[in-house]
Formats: C-alpha cells, structure tokens, sequence
C-alpha cells in the first residue's frame, strides 16, 4: 500500500508539516510497512512557503522591507528547487503588522511587497509563486509598483506617497522603469477571491472593513481608487479593475493581473500545480487531507481538502479528511470522491483546549480513523 497526506495547517495551533508527521507515525503504528509521501500544502495564506519548502525542497531566505506602516520588517520567503520563488505578500504587508488602534487603511502601503519580489528578481529568479491573503493594505498595489520602479505623481509632477489616502492625488503613472526583468519573469498569484476592483463587491467595500475602514474612510478610498484606476488605464491602454481577482489584497490583484501581467489562480491548484502533485499520486491507494474547519464554503471556494479530493477523484483514490471541526454543508465533500471526514474534537471542549491539545488530539483522530480503514480493508479482503 501507499499513502499520501497532504494536510493544511490549522491556523494557530498546527502546522501543516506537524500534521504529515503525525500521519506517518500514526501509520507506522497502524500499518506498517505501508509506503507514504508527505505532501504538506497550503492554499497561498499563512504556511504556504513553508509548506512548498518541505515538499520540494529549497532555502528559507529573510529580507528586510518596508512594513504596511513603514516600519521595518522581516520578510520571510522561499527559493525553491526549481528556482521558483514562493512568497505569501503578509509577510510584507500583512494585517498582523498594523496595531488594534492603528488600523487605517488610507495609511498603509504595499512596498514591501515590492521590495521582496526585487529582492528575488535580483537573485536571479525568473518565476515567482506569490500568495496575497491577509493584507493591511488598500491601494490598489501602488507601493508594491513603486518598488518595482513605478512613478505616481501629482498635478505638479511630484512623487505620491504610496499610500491608499494617496491615491485621489495621482495625476500620472509612470511604468518605464518598471524592472527590466520582470518582462522575463513569470508570476503566478495564489488568489481565491474574485471580486473586482471597484464597487459594493470590491476592495474596499468588501475588504476595508476589517482593515480599519469606517463607512467614511471606505468612502474615501473608493473614490481614490477609482481614479487611480482610470490613471494607470490611461498610463498602459487597458483596464485593471473589471477582471475577477482585481480587488483581492486592497487591490494588488490588479496591479499584479493588470499592471504586471500576472496569472491568478486558485491557492490550492497553484500549490498543487506547484509541487507536481497529480504525479504524485502514482500508485497511492489514500489520501489523507484536512484543515481546521471545512464547512460548506470549504467546499464552495475550493478550500484545501476539495482541492485535494477533486484531484483524487480523478485517479480513482479516496480521500479522508481529519478536521478540527465540521460545519454545515461539509458533506459536499462526499460528492467529489470516495470521502469521509473525523474530527479531532473527542468529547465537549473549549476551542482554548482543543488548539491547546491539537497535537494529541489529531494523533487519535488519525488512530480512530486508520483502525476503521483497516477493518473496511479486512472486510474487503474477506468478502473479497
């Protein structure tokens, strides 16, 4: 037999890669001698560079830039095996930066994710995976432009600060000394949002909010990135706000997508794409994935274990996924393939315990759950 596990993390209390290795003591336990692959995965946010690193190998490298507040940060990103880059931009320019009571939306800035894509362009890498989940930021991938070597500025020919307040002054974008080898530079961004840049579905109506936009600053930032829109549409000769993903990460999806013609995908299809799963899954008899909660907008949005079961599916290989907790309309996973889901939660508890315990508990969830496919395996044999 052969078994793959390809887990995401749950969020605070166990990593991806913690998962793959208690699967495989739990299997050595269960069935031993059975072959098994650790795919650990991640669908762009939190964890995905760690989680690619582990499957393909590569160096974590840190690279100083301009936090979302322009204080100096640490960012954190991989150069894979292959040479592809693997970045998640909340590293850079991630909400967890910004203070409870500094949450203003119209004083943050993209540069950082700037500064550590040129940080990779200048290391010679030529393809970048880069996911843009948990943002601070919402102007419209301004600052990450003028990293790169973009120019905004004003009726009287000065710089803007790179900032979504900002973004009503810009009279003129400037994208010739944009880095010359970003024309050589394949970027693919892990994006599972399609909302547009502008309007009550995009950036800033949707995604404001949680980033310190009270009704008034929301519309304050509407209007300015509408006009940014219409300057940099006028600067390149074609419109950054109408295709699906343009308003994720405050609007970076458009700067990405529309400035830098950039690829949007799916998380887990991109990671999946990345680390050549399909080809993995060669004579595997499971699939073990999971997530901290799937529910029925797992299924909708094509979270981690759908992505995982969709590509089972097609080679015939069923799939269980162990959870932290199941919410409505997780049955849809059954629809895409042979499936069951066991959750970690063994009894009534706090969500304090059960990410306190996470470990021990996801150890007797994947025991419970392997002995059941033993005697499912048993009763085949038997009856076979």
């Amino acid at each position: 037999m052969k078994f793959i596990f390809a887990p995401d993390s749950f969020k605070g209390s166990l990593s991806a890669l913690e998962c793959c290795d208690i699967l495989e003591k739990v299997t050595a336990r269960i069935f031993p001698g059975t072959d098994t692959v650790a795919v650990p995965v991640a669908d762009g946010g939190e964890g995905t560079v760690d989680a690619l690193l582990r499957a393909m190998g590569g160096k974590r490298i840190e690279t100083r830039v301009t936090g979302p507040l322009f204080e100096c940060e640490t960012a954190a990103w991989g150069l894979l095996s292959d040479g592809t880059a693997v970045m998640e931009m909340a590293q850079a320019s991630g909400l967890p930066y910004v203070p409870a009571d500094k949450k203003d939306p119209r004083k943050a800035t993209s540069l950082g994710t700037g500064e550590m894509i040129a940080a990779a362009l200048r290391q010679g890498v030529r393809k970048i995976l880069i996911g843009i989940g948990g943002s601070a930021t919402n102007d419209g991938g301004m600052g990450m432009l003028k990293a790169l070597g973009a120019r905004f500025t004003d009726a009287e020919g000065k710089d803007v600060e790179p900032i979504g307040g900002e973004m009503i002054r810009v009279e003129d974008a400037d994208f010739s000394g944009l880095l010359p080898e970003l024309k050589a530079t394949k970027i693919t961004v892990i994006c599972d949002v399609t909302n547009p840049l502008l309007g009550e579905n995009g950036a800033t109506f949707i995604y404001g909010p949680q980033k310190g936009a009270t009704p008034a600053i929301r519309d304050e930032l509407e209007a300015g990135m509408a006009h940014f829109a219409a300057v940099v549409e006028k600067a390149i000769g074609r419109d950054i706000s109408s295709f699906p993903g343009a308003g994720a990460a405050g609007g970076l999806g458009a700067a990405l997508g529309g400035v830098l013609g950039a690829q949007l995908k799916s998380g887990i299809d991109a990671v999946l794409d990345a680390v050549d799963f399909d080809s993995k899954l060669e004579g595997v008899s499971l699939a073990v994935t999971g997530e901290g909660r799937i529910d029925g907008q797992s299924v909708r949005f094509g979270k981690v274990p759908v992505g995982v079961a969709k590509r089972c599916a097609a080679k015939g290989i069923p799939t269980v996924a162990i959870v932290g907790g199941i919410g409505e309309g997780a049955e849809g996973l059954f629809d895409l393939c042979e499936s069951t889901i066991q959750t970690t939660v063994s009894g009534p508890m706090s969500l304090e315990k059960a990410m306190a315990d996470a470990p021990q508990l996801y150890e007797q969830a994947a025991d419970r759950l392997f002995r059941a496919v033993r005697i499912g395996m048993r009763l085949n044999k038997e009856n076979g």
